[in-house]
């Protein structure tokens, strides 16, 4: 496990999220709502925290959002972001992330976003739109990322389309890439200086994710991906696609090549609606939870976190993965994975096994 950064962030769901994406690693959790103040302590309490027998605060920086489902979805948004910078002495983490639900509906929101960052906006699609709408569990989705296309487009800023594979909205892809053209996305974008980026992804099996397994694509499916979408993808992805059968990736961790443990290269703090505190490494589920903030000293929140006492952490970076992959790995699996995600898979069926004893 890597050492605590001395820079980091905290994110709390004040607002929660319109959607209930299938392939959210977040979950669904309620959407109960906390206020203002509620950050303002939350906040507080990571720059106040200190080291054991230390007299200096553990953190140099503390980066503060107001959400980590849907960017936005609060009403008072403007108000939380000019919080939010408040709270973290700068300009506040977009990540190439906008509510799509908000773009549609607030007209005022684009080009009160094209101020703030980001000029990227990244869209999802699991099809067209009876496919998108039922993966997305809500009505209207489709319709929603269209709307924000256009929108972004308007005030300046640069849609990027994201299509998650399975198997049941392979049908829709061809039709997909038909209406980014007749949209002429690729020209629009280009007018404004930039690049329309449109790829294909991977849902990792991880939180609500977990359920669309028996969608996963299969090396066959690959074919009936469109030629152009694949070379786009791997584009994106730096010029190739690292997705693998499992039952290659299987036999590759027997012969002694692991596969590393998944590191964000920023360490961010999420808080719940109840004050549960989880690590980006993972899921927002028990075997990732560090903590209460209600029940438990933030320090001890923290030593959890540094000493991989949860299952989650303690399988990601301790159980060797010869051990995952001969427990938990299918050697004749056609499925496709990220081997990351792989990983995932093998450390939440580790940590699941774990909590039954």
């Amino acid at each position: 496990m890597p050492l605590l950064s001395r820079a980091v962030g905290v994110a709390a769901d004040l607002a929660g999220c319109p959607n209930r994406c299938r392939h959210c690693y977040l979950g669904h959790g309620p959407n109960l709502g906390l206020d203002a103040a509620a950050l303002r302590w939350i906040a507080d309490l990571f720059k106040r925290v200190k080291g054991p027998g230390e007299g200096v605060p553990c953190f140099d920086r503390v980066d503060v959002a107001s959400w980590y489902r849907e960017p936005d979805y609060s009403d008072d948004y403007r108000a939380l972001y000019e919080l939010e910078r408040e709270l973290s002495g700068r300009e506040p983490r977009r990540y190439e992330l906008l509510s799509a639900w908000r773009l549609a509906r607030d007209p005022g929101y684009a080009a009160w976003a094209s101020g703030h960052g980001p000029r990227v906006c990244q869209l999802t699609f699991f099809g067209m739109e009876e496919a998108t709408d039922a993966f997305v569990q809500r009505r209207g989705a489709f319709a929603d990322n269209l709307t924000a296309t256009e929108r972004l487009l308007g005030a300046g800023m640069i849609p990027r389309w994201q299509i998650l594979l399975t198997k049941a909205g392979l049908p829709d892809l061809d039709a997909l890439v038909r209406l980014a053209a007749e949209l002429r996305l690729r020209e629009r974008v280009a007018e404004l200086g930039g690049d329309f980026d449109i790829f294909c992804n991977l849902p990792s099996p991880c939180g609500d994710a977990w359920g669309l397994e028996g969608l996963r694509i299969e090396t066959p499916d690959l074919a009936r991906i469109p030629q152009d979408l694949l070379d786009a993808s791997r584009r994106h992805f730096g010029g190739q696609l690292g997705w693998q059968a499992e039952g290659g990736l299987v036999e590759r961790v027997l012969d002694g090549r692991p596969i590393p443990a998944l590191v964000p290269q920023e360490t961010w703090f999420l808080v719940n609606s109840s004050y549960d505190v989880f690590p980006n490494y993972g899921e927002i589920t028990p075997a990732w939870r560090l903590g209460n903030l209600l029940r438990h000293r933030l320090g001890a929140v923290l030593e959890t976190f540094e000493t991989d006492a949860t299952p989650g952490l303690w399988a990601s970076f301790h159980v060797p993965d010869g051990e995952l992959a001969e427990r938990f790995g299918r050697r004749d699996g056609t499925r496709l994975y990220d081997p990351v995600d792989l990983k995932s898979r093998w450390v939440h069926l580790h940590a699941e096994e774990q909590a039954t004893r």
